[in-house]
């Protein structure tokens, strides 16, 4: 079992939909100050994963703890007052607004008009499309720029932990650079990032921790740059199973779980 002084723990955990579990005893830890990519093929429990900490699923067995408190239990609004922001995967802006009344929303908690303003002139320093679209409708962006405007939205909250679904999710590659450029900005700010990514090779190369699901349960977990190195990663993306065996001399690091 993981520490409950962990910054954000997985303990046994068991999820899924009516009568069957996604998620088969899950067990990791996320580091604070840090960005944790979880990879791995398509159905084996990821973003079901993520439902979990944001508060869209309750698990059936197991614990999550967020510095030592649980969040099973805890709705999604409970959620967000205590630091944990989610981007989704689907684009969530409301179309029909501005650009600029989309981000202010990111701060729907906030009763200080003041520092709701305080916050958005931070967020307009950090995306200056912010600024440049503020009176534009939402759904005139492009989905790179809808994803930027995401992004800032969810820092309207001043989050401890930003999760992200997929946040690569139909851009085109320069899109997709600027994209992980501003997870890795977000991270230097401070923030803990959770992420889940389909373009694995990228994202474990900015990640300091890697974590590979497959049938819903932890398969290899370690440095962004073990798992990345690791030969069985990529026979899980090219349709293989994982098959255990003895690391290799420079994988001793890798932690296994059958």
């Amino acid at each position: 079992m993981t520490s409950t002084t962990a910054f954000l723990s997985f303990d046994d955990v068991v999820a899924g939909y009516g009568g069957g579990d996604v998620l088969k005893r899950v067990n990791f830890v996320v580091q604070e100050g840090g960005v944790t990519c979880i990879v791995g093929p398509n159905g084996s429990g990821k973003s079901t994963l993520l439902k979990t900490v944001s508060g869209l699923l309750r698990p059936r067995l197991g614990q999550i703890l967020f510095k030592g408190t649980p969040l099973v239990g805890k709705t999604p609004r409970e959620i967000l007052k205590m630091g944990i922001v989610q981007v989704p995967q689907q684009h969530s802006l409301f179309k029909e607004m501005t650009v600029e009344e989309n981000v202010s929303l990111g701060a729907f908690l906030v009763r200080d008009r003041s520092e709701v303003s305080r916050r958005l002139e931070s967020v307009r320093e950090i995306f200056p499309i912010v600024t440049a679209r503020a009176k534009d409708k939402a759904g005139s962006l492009s989905g790179g720029q809808q994803r930027l405007v995401e992004f800032a939205r969810c820092l309207m909250l001043e989050p401890e932990l930003v999760v992200l679904d997929e946040p690569s999710m139909g851009l085109d590659p320069k899109t997709l650079r600027s994209m992980f450029h501003t997870v890795k900005l977000m991270n230097e700010m401070g923030r803990t990032v959770l992420l889940v990514e389909q373009n694995a090779r990228q994202a474990l190369k900015m990640s300091h921790h890697g974590v590979v699901l497959e049938n819903g349960q932890v398969r290899l977990s370690g440095t962004g740059k073990e798992v990345l190195n690791n030969p069985e990663i990529g026979a899980l993306y090219l349709g293989g199973t994982f098959h255990s065996k003895p690391p290799a001399p420079e994988d001793t690091a890798m932690k296994e779980t059958d």
